[in-house]
């Protein structure tokens, strides 16, 4: 509302709001504001005369009385007539008043248009300042229509006044977000990108939010803004505070400004030109040094504006995954926040910390921090800093710490706030699952967090310890003998009775020969809870009572006279009424060698990935963390527990970071027979597809899943479920995408991380390979709200590549719901060397749109070696064999990242090859050994690379038997250095 002055004189509105000021009761302000609106409609209806000045007045009181709370159902006209007027105080009014009261849908729509339409050819700056802000407030589809197409010529025209250009970006913004298929892209979409270089810094600030918001949907048309977002976000980060006097914020040079400029490059992968990189990183180390500097101000707007900057810098960091120095020094950065007395920087600080741990440079730099973290779990005040800490001790959580970890987050429960307890079991129960090193500490694990959070365990974790305690033969006598202690607590948990019913019912002979677990002593410690247990539950343990009549013979009559009890042949419930009359008469007629038969033990259940990660992933919603639980690999555990088996989750995920943790489902397994019934127990128990592939050695490593590699008479036993797709051939999909190469170049030494990602689709791998087989999990996450359609993910086959390499993928659904993620497996055989990777071609509609983009599928001959060991005599002896020149490639080349040998030596074994000791004379240098594994052949390939610190160089020089596959592994294995 503009202010009441002697120089604009509207004494009457001041006069007005005077009275209702002064009004004693809500009835006298409405009898007030009653008396005025029949005054002011007298004078809209009787004096046809009125003065521009009479309109404003009255205008401005009915927008008063708007604003009060009180309906207006007329004067909408004499605002529209304000439109017309050449003063600025009558326009400003009138436009004022129909942004607030204007429908959208108003039949005024139309005047009002061509009043703005002749404020926007008017070339008065404050005239067209007033129509674009407008627009942008009333934002109509009908509006949109009539303006997109002049707004951008605003926009980029050479006379057009600053202030008229940050009104134009902003309000083409407005636009493009209420109805983005009304903002056509044009030639002006090249020369908004310049504005980035505008002197004006209110224009810049402006563009940046309009081209952050445009380039998602069409990345490639705004990718020449990387190198000018770059250039002035380091002309602001270089400059004094003084350089920028009017956008100098407590001592901080242009911080929103910077923020957006961070924000931008957030939408592109890492500068391919190696200047515009090196500036870029510059301006990243710049902001991390001047975080470590003293403050130059005590106030918190200086501390705010700083840390808004250094959090940006570090999402920037943590997206690009590719600079280790500058993510370990982010690392470091966000530890010091972590104690800091201000609750919003510590929670911050573990947020960002999550995304830090699964990066494969930065996991060991976020380890140093466990004690505290594990401090602010226990003494942080606030729940959600509390539970931000416990997001941090699961993704830091790897073979090394695992114990202490889920050892903290035991002892935490036990006090946990109860909104969150059911995510902190599910946490443990994964992290005790994936990291075991011994079963009995598993299982001691899980039983404990029955006892702690019994009401918090859900079906999916005792579920899982049942099928493991069944699969492997060296827990099953702990297992019972450590249920059947935990039974004999006065409070025992209903879930504790259901795992000790399950166990004791398999596995108590085990334990039978002790007295004080006799067979009698177990059916009577388990029936003495029969009565306190729901109908589910009890039908379970009658299940156990006719398992105990084959394992244990002399409790056969108790038994039966527990089953011949009324209260179980006439239970009102029909599911405990069948049971008992069926295990009855099977026990009373069947022969002893039938009823053997019929109540053996159960089978193995067959490996299968834990569904226990799909609960999590439920109950987590947006916060599940990372683009893979598991990006980075735990060198020390090489996978043998199964790692994280992705599979595909469709509850929503509207956040762009929500990461594809990887989450699947599958058609149930048949259920056991012991537990049919009672609402399905154990009916899919352990959802998934069927067993993965494992990398595991040896069988004690083997702990989630462990298949034996293929007889030689199947090839493809490892490829279960093929369903062949028809392939349509390269010449009817587009090229791959321009950074296709350097995508696929990411995954030449890791298996696991994001593949592509842009404002709608991110494409997430998960693989694993052995011998000449493997199996890759793509997953595909729709970060928008809206549903995807005609979703077609393809492999296609370029060349000759179908003889080289078989490829057979699942169908996908063609639907992808908004914030939802669908998994499609891939497995693959390589029959013989090839050198091209296969394409993956995407199709799909979005808002009716469609979507097409051909991407590099990560297999590379690679990932088909086998590591092999051979002694200094043997390596030379080889070495020598190999002396043909076609036998050999040679790069020499500069180094691309700095010169680590954790680091390399972490990328040769990711190579696959293995690393031998002691073999050559200089130690700084690296030698290695493998065979690729292929259908037709096997290629033995050596290896050594020669780092240079001084020169930042390298000389790598591979030999194998083949000459394509000597310079293809070379050309992949110096892309990495």
């Amino acid at each position: 509302m503009p202010a009441v002055s002697k120089g604009d004189g509207m004494r009457g509105l001041a006069v007005f709001i005077s009275d209702i000021r002064n009004c004693k009761s809500k009835e006298a302000e409405i009898k007030r504001i009653n008396k005025e609106l029949a005054n002011i409609r007298s004078k809209f209806k009787g004096d046809k005369a009125l003065d521009g000045y009479s309109k404003k007045k009255y205008v401005c009181k009915l927008l008063f009385i708007f604003l009060l709370g009180h309906d207006i159902d007329f004067g909408h006209m004499e605002a529209v007539n304000l439109l017309s007027s050449n003063k600025y105080t009558e326009k400003q009014i009138g436009y004022l008043f129909i942004s607030v009261l204007v429908n959208s849908n108003s039949e005024l729509i139309r005047l009002i248009n061509n009043a703005i339409k002749n404020d926007l050819a008017s070339r008065n700056p404050t005239f067209m300042c007033l129509a674009l802000h407008c627009i942008a407030n009333v934002g109509s589809r009908e509006m949109g229509e009539a303006f997109a197409a002049d707004i951008p010529r605003i926009l980029v025209a050479g006379d057009s006044m600053d202030s008229v250009k940050q009104s134009a970006a902003l309000c083409l913004l407005r636009l493009y977000k209420a109805s983005p298929d009304l903002v056509p892209m044009g030639e002006w979409t090249a020369r908004v990108v310049h504005l980035l270089n505008d002197q004006h810094m209110g224009v810049v600030t402006a563009a940046v939010s309009l081209i952050t918001c445009l380039c998602k949907k069409n990345p490639d048309d705004f990718k020449t803004c990387i190198s000018l977002a770059v250039s002035r976000l380091s002309r602001i980060v270089s400059s004094a505070s003084t350089d920028l006097q009017d956008y100098t914020y407590y001592f901080v040079p242009a911080p929103w400004l910077s923020v957006k400029l961070l924000r931008l490059l957030q939408c592109y992968p890492p500068p391919e030109d190696a200047a515009v990189k090196g500036r870029l990183v510059e301006c990243l180390e710049t902001v991390l040094n001047k975080a470590q500097e003293p403050p130059k101000s005590k106030k918190v707007q200086h501390s705010n504006a700083k840390n808004a900057i250094l959090f940006e810098t570090i999402s920037l960091i943590i997206h690009y995954d590719s600079e280790p120095n500058l993510l370990v020094r982010a690392c470091n950065q966000l530890g010091q926040f972590l104690q800091h007395r201000e609750t919003n920087l510590r929670y911050l600080a573990l947020e960002s910390m999550c995304t830090l741990a699964s990066s494969e440079f930065s996991h060991e730099a976020v380890k140093t921090h466990i004690d505290t973290v594990i401090n602010a779990l226990k003494t942080e005040r606030d729940v959600s800093v509390r539970q931000r800490a416990a997001d941090l001790l699961y993704a830091m959580c790897d073979r090394s710490n695992a114990k202490q970890i889920v050892s903290e987050m035991l002892r935490y429960l036990e006090t946990a706030d109860y909104a969150i307890r059911e995510e902190i079991v599910l946490k443990v129960a994964i992290l005790a699952e994936k990291y075991a090193v011994d079963y009995s500490w598993y299982v001691d694990t899980i039983l404990n967090l029955i006892r702690i959070a019994g009401d918090y365990v859900s079906e999916e974790v005792w579920y899982r310890v049942l099928q493991i305690v069944t699969n492997r033969d060296d827990v099953q006598g702990y297992a019972a003998k450590t249920v059947f202690e935990a039974l004999q607590a006065p409070a025992c948990h209903e879930n504790m009775v259901k795992v000790g019913g399950y166990i004791l019912g398999e596995f108590g002979n085990l334990i039978a020969g002790d007295p004080r677990s006799s067979p009698p002593v177990q059916f009577s410690l388990l029936h003495s809870k029969f009565h306190l247990c729901s109908v589910a539950t009890r039908a379970l343990l009658l299940s156990t009572y006719i398992k105990f009549i084959n394992l244990f013979p002399e409790t056969k009559a108790t038994i039966q006279a527990v089953l011949r009890a009324g209260s179980q042949l006439r239970n009102a419930d029909v599911e405990l009424q069948q049971r008992a009359v069926e295990y009855l008469t099977l026990s009373s007629v069947a022969s002893t060698d039938v009823l053997a038969t019929v109540l053996e033990e159960m089978p193995p259940f067959p490996e299968r990935e834990s569904s226990i990660l799909a609960k999590l992933k439920r109950k987590k919603g947006p916060g599940a963390g990372s683009a893979l639980d598991d990006g980075r690999r735990d060198p020390s555990s090489n996978d043998i527990n199964g790692g994280v088996e992705p599979t595909p989750s469709t509850v929503s995920t509207p956040s762009p970071s929500a990461d594809l943790l990887g989450l699947r489902a599958a058609p149930p397994p048949a259920a056991p027979p012991a537990s049919a019934g009672a609402g399905n127990l154990l009916v899919d128990v352990f959802d998934g597809p069927a067993a993965q592939l494992s990398l595991g050695p040896t069988p004690e490593e083997a702990f989630l899943s462990e298949l034996e590699p293929p007889a030689p008479e199947s090839p493809m036993a490892l490829l279960a479920d093929p369903a062949p797709a028809a392939d349509p051939g390269p010449e009817d999909i587009g090229p791959p995408i321009p950074e296709a190469d350097e995508l696929l170049n990411k995954f030449v030494c890791k298996n696991n991380g994001v593949l592509f990602e842009n404002q709608l689709l991110q494409i997430g791998v998960k693989s694993e390979f052995r011998q000449n087989l493997g199996r890759m999990y793509l997953f595909y996450g729709n970060k928008t709200s809206v549903q995807f359609q005609n979703f077609s993910p393809t492999v296609v086959h370029p060349g000759d590549l179908q003889t080289q390499l078989a490829v057979q993928t699942k169908r996908v659904a063609a639907q992808v719901d908004g914030g939802a993620q669908v998994q499609q497996v891939l497995n693959i055989e390589c029959l013989r060397d090839f050198l091209t990777p296969p394409l993956l071609s995407v199709r799909f509609r979005y808002g009716g749109a469609p979507q097409a983009f051909t991407l590099k599928l990560p297999v590379t001959i690679n990932k088909f070696f086998q590591p092999t060991e051979m002694a200094a005599q043997d390596f030379f002896q080889r070495w020598k064999q190999l002396s043909l020149p076609q036998q050999e490639a040679q790069k020499i080349f500069k180094a691309n990242h700095p010169m680590d040998a954790e680091v390399t030596k972490a990328k040769l074994l990711g190579f696959g090859s293995a690393l031998l000791d002691n073999v050559d004379p200089n130690p700084e240098n690296f030698v290695g050994a493998g065979i690729i594994q292929t259908k037709a052949l096997q290629v033995g390939c050596l290896l050594r690379l020669e780092p240079n610190a001084q020169a930042q160089m390298y000389r790598l020089t591979l030999r194998t038997s083949k000459e394509p596959v000597s310079r293809h592994l070379c050309e992949l294995l110096a892309q990495q250095f």
